[in-house]
């Protein structure tokens, strides 16, 4: 990314990349780039902005088809479903940090600021 000069990234959501989170969002803070991550939790240790499904609803779904297999319904009769609910978090401290000004309309579309 350094070497080829990029302004920003945008991380993938994979088990790696949140085991990491830590370095991901130091290494973007050592190199003064904002980057956009997949969960919120990268926020809360200090990445910038994230958007992505809502992790307890997607849980609660679940649950909802266990409950439907342990009563009995054949998985391969279920319908395959995508989260429906998402949220965008930002850090307003990161920002600050990068030199960004978070517009305001942008603010208040999110989920959650972290100031």
């Amino acid at each position: 990314m350094t070497r080829e000069h990029a302004d920003g990234f945008i991380a993938v959501d994979s088990g790696l990349n949140i085991s990491q989170r830590h370095r991901l969002v130091d290494f973007a803070a050592q190199n003064q780039r904002p980057a956009l991550y997949p969960q919120k939790e990268y926020v809360d240790v200090g990445g910038l902005m994230s958007y992505g499904a809502n992790l307890p609803d997607v849980y609660r779904r679940l649950a909802v088809y266990v409950d439907k297999i342990l009563k009995g319904a054949k998985p391969g009769d279920l319908p395959v479903e995508q989260p429906t609910k998402f949220e965008l978090v930002m850090n307003l401290k990161t920002a600050k940090a990068l030199g960004l000004t978070i517009p305001p309309s942008l603010l208040l579309q999110a989920d959650q600021v972290i100031e």
